[in-house]
């Protein structure tokens, strides 16, 4: 944005601190009357014709900005993604063990990306792997639902679990 003195424009529209219409006028007059009030004057619609400045104070309006994007990332809350890895040769206990720390992460609020890797010939089965991907899903259903089913991609199937909001 630009204020008071780095306005170069011949003529601009100018928009008191209340609000109101001041009416089109030169930079300087509009300046002059910034000072007058004791504040700035700035360019916030530089594409209008005459371009539209208002009398406000800067330095507020800039803080209240930063106040305002504070408390927007205050209320936001990062998701992460997790990742749990299987192969198509899983024993049961390893596969409880898998499916237990999935449980976690999902109640933790996070994302689980789960991924067979087929090694060697394991891949011409790939059939193994998408049934141990629903099985697991199937185990972790009260916590987490398919947010993508199994895809096989390269030598791996993946398939990606979103937690079950409350």
């Amino acid at each position: 944005m630009q204020i008071n003195e780095e306005i170069r424009d011949k003529e601009v529209r100018v928009i008191s601190e209340t609000g109101e219409q001041l009416g089109v006028m030169s930079a300087k007059q509009a300046l002059e009357l910034a000072n007058e009030a004791n504040l700035d004057l700035v360019k916030i619609a530089p594409g209008a014709v005459p371009p539209v400045c208002k009398i406000m104070d800067y330095g507020k309006y800039k803080f209240e900005l930063a106040k305002r994007d504070k408390e927007n990332r205050k209320n936001q809350k990062v998701v992460n993604i997790k990742e749990v890895q299987l192969s198509p040769s899983i024993d049961t206990n390893d596969f409880l063990t898998k499916c237990n720390h999935a449980k976690r992460f999902l109640t933790s609020g996070d994302k689980v990306k789960v991924t067979v890797r087929f090694r060697g010939r394991e891949l011409s089965h790939s059939e193994i792997g998408e049934a141990l991907l629903v099985r697991f899903a199937e185990t972790v259903k009260e916590y987490g639902t398919v947010e993508r089913p199994a895809k096989l991609e390269g030598r791996n199937m993946t398939m990606f679990l979103a937690p079950i909001t409350q």
